[in-house]
């Protein structure tokens, strides 16, 4: 498939789902200071339940049909699951590639060939740069699945069935999107560098600043754990409380603020001149900007003494 103002499938396909959030999250802001009937209007209803889920759902008042399209919020770990399986399997097709010189599959290949818009070589040899980036994605999944089973206390709260299927096709092509950010390809299938000597600087510090935002997410979610366990190791309460301590004193949502800071490392590895991570740092920007939002006008509403200093996702800027 030809390109498009110089821009690949996976690239177009990257920059609307940012577009796309940015604009949900601007017309969000934008509903926040109409007229109340418009607040209250259908359009409006609809468009909250599809970009809203958990907490923030609660207190929508939708028609009863809407809660046909309800899944469990607790269905997370979906997500995770799938990208262990997906993304492991695409690991082990690279390792073939690096290590016996194989070829990568050629559904595998054609479906890289329509991403990227030009001709794939019949061996592509992946460079240090992408297995890091894949090999991240793995440990970051491996670890939000076992955080959903192990920390995180869920309540009966739900999320929109087209956000349940969004998110198992997101790491479909966040997969994918790693090996199509790969710009070392041989096409006489030519074995490439070894993965060792193409290591930088820029790898180690993308590695190290993701290790850190990865620690960020962790300890942030064990304090939203400990809210309705206090800290006994048994739930407690499934009520919504004012979290406390950690990152928690800058941000109503550090957890998403790590995210992006994942995000960043990996584009970090993946190496500054590469556009289609970028592209994905830039829809995870949105996207987890739209959700903080969502959940700190939640606690401002409802807790009357809630910190009036703290931002809602970026420290002192958002």
């Amino acid at each position: 498939m030809p390109k498009l103002l110089g821009l690949s499938v996976v690239d177009l396909l990257w920059l609307s789902l940012a577009l796309c959030f940015l604009l949900a999250f601007c017309v969000h802001r934008l509903t926040l200071h109409l007229p109340t009937r418009y607040e209250k209007s259908k359009v409006n209803i609809l468009f909250q339940d599809v970009i809203r889920y958990g907490k923030t759902k609660g207190l929508l008042k939708r028609e009863h049909w809407q809660h046909v399209f309800d899944i469990p919020k607790r269905w997370f770990w979906h997500f995770y699951a799938i990208s262990i399986g997906w993304n492991g399997l695409l690991i082990v097709l690279s390792f073939h590639v690096i290590v016996w010189g194989q070829q990568f599959p050629s559904w595998l290949t054609d479906i890289l060939r329509y991403l990227t818009g030009g001709p794939v070589a019949v061996k592509r040899v992946p460079q240090v740069s992408t297995v890091l980036v894949q090999l991240l994605l793995w440990v970051h999944s491996l670890r939000r699945l076992l955080e959903c089973h192990l920390v995180s206390v869920y309540s009966d709260g739900v999320i929109h069935i087209v956000q349940y299927l969004f998110g198992l096709g997101y790491y479909i092509l966040l997969g994918l999107t790693a090996l199509c950010s790969d710009p070392l390809i041989t096409e006489d299938g030519s074995p490439g560098f070894p993965l060792l000597s193409q290591l930088q600087w820029y790898h180690v510090t993308g590695m190290v600043i993701f290790s850190w935002a990865s620690l960020l997410q962790h300890r942030s979610l064990v304090l939203l754990a400990r809210l309705r366990t206090r800290g006994s190791g048994t739930v407690e309460t499934l009520a919504h409380r004012v979290p406390r301590g950690g990152w928690f004193e800058l941000v109503s949502c550090p957890h998403y603020f790590a995210e992006l800071l994942i995000y960043a490392s990996l584009g970090i590895v993946s190496t500054s001149h590469t556009l289609t991570w970028w592209l994905v740092f830039l829809y995870v920007l949105f996207n987890q900007a739209l959700a903080a939002q969502l959940c700190h006008e939640f606690y401002r509403n409802r807790f009357q003494s809630y910190p009036k200093h703290r931002k809602a996702f970026i420290p002192y800027l958002l």
